[in-house]
């Protein structure tokens, strides 16, 4: 596996750390490198990354984060502005319908204690990602799905509207024609945005929202709103999020197995390649024929992204530059 795009995309400081060690003693160089990686992550955060190119979105999170706000109104509001982008068609208003014409929301979110809320399979709320937020904060429960959902988020002022676009509307009636249903890799499993923040403090939330597959059966749910599949957040190792085809993610609880491996003392960068290589080396594996991709970040503010195929990206907003950067991937 391949760590170009990790290589690529590590600070100056990780560097300076690399040509340091290389001319100081191993005991002295333990010691410099551990007060250097303190000063450097003080420089390098806040920090936000998604999944896919998000700009708009991250933009919205970092000014979240450097008006004093922290990491879990950070990546809702940044999760909210693809949720209302019509013309997305993945989340939120306007996203593809399931194959009998019906726009279903999945989202979750989780912040620093480990707290988490969910929702699935959500009709007619364009903001999946405040009612599960809602869920987390103001109900026992993790996850609430269907018609509780609906009725859940309607009591807590949320509007009821259409959520299928006279576009989406028109890509279904296409659909339609022939009914054939194969997840096309990059489209319709470009189907999420999952982000991830470090605020000033150092503290970790993540969230993840979706439309889900295109054209799937009526009330597929796929990893987006799974804790540990489609997100993971542990406030003292780092955070996962995933993308592509979720019933993969969920046969390996990908975000879960990205944190853990990082905790086993992996860079994001590995972690991502590892969990992928969990998947593609599984037998009788059809990775050939759909999409995985995960991003993470660690407490230190580094990160990683990896995917089965071409084509993946991550959004990035760190030290005020805001870039889509290419993900390495297996199947070269």
């Amino acid at each position: 596996m391949k760590r170009r795009q990790f290589l690529k995309n590590a600070s100056i400081t990780g560097v300076g750390l690399t040509v340091g060690s290389t001319i100081i003693g191993c005991a002295e160089a333990s010691s410099d490198k551990k007060e250097a990686i303190a000063i450097g992550t003080k420089s390098t955060l806040p920090l936000v990354i998604a999944t896919w190119h998000v700009i708009d979105a991250t933009k919205k999170a970092m000014e979240v984060l450097q008006a004093g706000g922290n990491a879990l109104d950070a990546v809702e509001q940044g999760c909210m502005i693809e949720e209302a982008n019509e013309k997305g068609q993945s989340v939120g208003k306007g996203g593809l319908p399931d194959r009998d014409g019906n726009v279903t929301l999945d989202a979750c979110i989780m912040d620093k204690h480990g707290n988490c809320g969910s929702v699935v399979y959500l009709q007619n709320i364009t903001h999946a990602v405040s009612v599960a937020r809602k869920v987390m904060e103001d109900t026992p429960h993790v996850m609430l799905a269907g018609e509780g959902a609906k009725q859940f988020a309607i009591s807590k002022g949320f509007k009821a509207e259409d959520l299928l676009t006279d576009a989406s509307k028109e890509a279904w009636e296409k659909w339609k024609l022939e009914a054939k249903y194969k997840p096309i890799i990059n489209i319709e499993n470009h189907d999420t945005i999952g982000m991830l923040a470090i605020d000033k403090n150092g503290d970790i939330s993540g969230a993840c929202t979706t439309s889900g597959l295109a054209y799937k059966m009526g009330g597929r749910v796929g990893d987006s709103p799974i804790i540990g599949s489609g997100l993971f957040v542990d406030n003292e190792i780092g955070a996962a999020v995933a993308t592509g085809l979720g019933e993969e993610v969920v046969k390996t609880v990908g975000s879960f197995l990205v944190v853990e491996l990082m905790r086993q003392g992996k860079t994001p960068q590995q972690a991502c390649e590892d969990a992928i290589s969990r998947i593609v080396n599984k037998p009788n594996s059809d990775y050939k024929n759909f999409q995985v991709g995960y991003i993470a970040v660690n407490k230190q503010g580094e990160t990683g992204s990896y995917s089965i195929h071409q084509w993946f990206s991550m959004t990035k907003f760190q030290d005020g530059v805001n870039e889509q950067i290419q993900s390495d991937y297996f199947n070269q």
